[in-house]
């Protein structure tokens, strides 16, 4: 959720790179910082907190002079919340800025290569340990600039990154570069500002790139240059941003979920303009009509999806068995990608993300396309990642989404698989009139929405009540099962019933996985969490990250679920005893269910 801003031209960079910070603050950060270079000195200042408390240190300080700069709002991955943690890191030299979104999977290799070459660090994060193997490969003397020092570094690094780099020796330059992560940059008059959202970029031009994994580009006043990663120079796709300040404004609302709740109405109304023809029993999804016949004749969809987005996706198998008549299933993309899935001929994979950029639904669809599948997206950003990858898909056209807690996105996501169930279905087995049905009601929607709004002076009424209860159930069936699931993980997003600091318990037992379980378990220590680990027998790095372990031997990986489960089992049977509970006769729990 981190936000990077980075802007190289004629104006002084402070105030554009304030201005970028506060319309990513949406995006959520603990801490926020600001590097300049001026008159071949870099400046840096960093605060935890808001932005507020950045400008007001940056007041303090008498302001950032210099034209090129760059900023950032940090989300804790990698050490606690701290000044010395916070964004942009420097290299060992304090030439060299750094700023970063991701996870650096390697760090702690290249840590103890660089600590056996002298260096120190002054921080717990992964990003300095960039910053500072971009310092010590930077030799301009010996011919290695900056944008030649990053490519090198890159190539040396495992893991999700989006970097913009700054250096004091080279004070007309800003070098970004992009893996798994999102960034922009967008394209001025003798100047250019480089994001990890448009929302910090449309103030200033609209005009934009995105710029592709193993990418790296070089700005200057005079240009800009993206090559990859072997140095062999590319060309990038300048596009118009679809976004303008009008829609990223509060108006008359205090919040932006607030906003956006009630913007659903006509979010849906634009979602379906164009796209229902009721008379005629069709619809028309032009993102799909090239592969129309293959998806008439396809065996099988895989709906894959994170957070809200699952959910959405849950309600999108029940539409395509439903309605159209083809065997469904829904797939964590976190999980997706880790396991040998089986990819038969016929199988179509819809990747579903309000971003586009979403990591695990991202490599998920790719996982799925290299073994065959034809790849759909239902997205919302326009130009992003995952819409660029899929083969065809169909895009939510809600407008932007800035709450964190998803709201039209989730009711725009399926409405558009509603759309896609429909457009399957008419052309497999429903019949004309009973498609015309049920897209005339599509059509209807947006209105009731409306009418459920005009109920939200009762329905705060009726939330007082029960507002100070610590425990609230969602239940749902059918279609509204994932209803319920989406419910309460809303009250779960924004309110913190159930989310109360407490134990993490990891499986971190040695395997695939065992290198990205490890930066999680970094990523939960950096927030305060209490880790608790199950890992295997003589793990050393075990200790460093969790307060207790519990052991278990070393075994194959698709073992290991029959040792892992023991010290969960043992952990739960104590506490129910701790707790003076009768452990073989607990409470509402029977051991074989004979009712529905």
């Amino acid at each position: 959720m981190c936000g990077i801003v980075g802007y190289i031209g004629t104006r002084v960079a402070q105030p554009l790179l304030l201005e970028g910070l506060k319309r990513l603050e949406y995006r959520g950060y603990d801490s926020a910082g600001m590097a300049t270079v001026d008159a071949g000195r870099l400046s840096l200042t960093r605060a935890v907190g808001r932005v507020q408390n950045l400008e007001d240190r940056l007041g303090e300080l008498g302001g950032f002079g210099g034209t090129v700069g760059l900023a950032h709002t940090r989300w804790a991955t990698h050490g606690g919340v701290t000044e010395a943690n916070a964004h942009p890191h420097r290299d060992g030299s304090g030439r060299i800025a750094v700023v970063h979104n991701g996870i650096i999977e390697n760090y702690t290799v290249i840590r103890q290569y660089l600590e056996e070459k002298g260096h120190t660090f002054k921080s717990e994060t992964d990003t300095e340990v960039l910053a500072v193997l971009i310092g010590e490969l930077f030799d301009p003397e010996g011919g290695v600039d900056l944008e030649s020092a990053v490519r090198a570094a890159l190539r040396e690094v495992t893991g999700a990154y989006a970097i913009a780099v700054i250096c004091a020796a080279e004070p007309d330059t800003l070098v970004a570069a992009r893996k798994g992560s999102p960034l922009m940059v967008g394209v001025g008059s003798g100047e250019y500002v480089v994001a990890s959202d448009p929302a910090a970029i449309i103030a200033h031009t609209t005009q934009a790139f995105p710029v592709d994994d193993y990418h790296v580009v070089k700005l200057t006043r005079d240009g800009l240059r993206t090559s990859n990663l072997d140095n062999v120079e590319v060309t990038p796709k300048i596009m118009q941003l679809e976004l303008d300040l009008e829609q990223i404004d509060l108006g008359q609302f205090q919040h932006y979920m607030l906003k956006e709740i009630y913007e659903q109405p006509r979010a849906i109304r634009l979602c379906c303009r164009g796209r229902i023809d009721a008379r005629e029993g069709k619809v028309v999804l032009g993102g799909l009509a090239q592969y129309a016949k293959e998806l008439v004749k396809s065996r099988r969809v895989i709906l894959t999806a994170q957070g809200t987005a699952l959910h959405s996706a849950m309600i999108g198998e029940y539409l395509l068995e439903d309605l159209a008549k083809i065997p469904a299933e829904v797939e964590y993309g976190s999980e997706f990608r880790y396991r040998n899935p089986i990819i038969e001929d016929g199988s179509v994979v819809i990747a579903i993300s309000q971003s586009g950029e979403t990591a695990d639904t991202l490599a998920a669809l790719m996982e799925a396309k290299e073994r065959g599948a034809l790849a759909l997206g239902v997205i919302n950003a326009v130009g992003s990642t995952i819409a660029r990858e899929t083969d065809a898909g169909v895009y939510l056209r809600v407008g932007p989404e800035i709450g964190v807690a998803s709201t039209k996105a989730f009711t725009g996501q399926v409405a558009v698989l509603t759309m896609i169930a429909l457009f399957m279905a008419r052309r497999r087995f429903m019949a004309p009139d009973a498609c015309a049905r049920l897209m005339g009601e599509l059509e209807q929607t947006p209105d009731k929405m409306e009418r459920i709004l005009e109920q939200d002076d009762a329905i705060r009424t009726l939330t007082e009540k029960y507002v100070e209860r610590e425990n609230w159930l969602f239940l749902g069936r059918g279609y509204n099962f994932p209803t319920a699931l989406e419910g309460a993980l809303k009250l779960k997003e924004i309110s913190y019933i159930h989310a109360e600091g407490m134990p993490v318990v990891f499986i971190a037992n040695k395997g695939p996985q065992y290198d990205k379980v490890m930066n999680n378990i970094e990523e939960v220590r950096s927030r305060g969490g209490h880790v608790i680990a199950v890992a295997t027998e003589g793990d050393k790095d075990i200790g460093r990250v969790a307060e207790d372990v519990m052991w278990i031997p070393d075994t194959p990986d698709p073992l290991s679920p029959m040792l892992a489960v023991l010290p969960l089992q043992l952990m739960a049977y104590h506490a129910a005893v701790l707790r003076g509970h009768d452990v073989d006769k607990p409470r509402n729990l029977a051991k074989s269910v004979t009712v529905e």
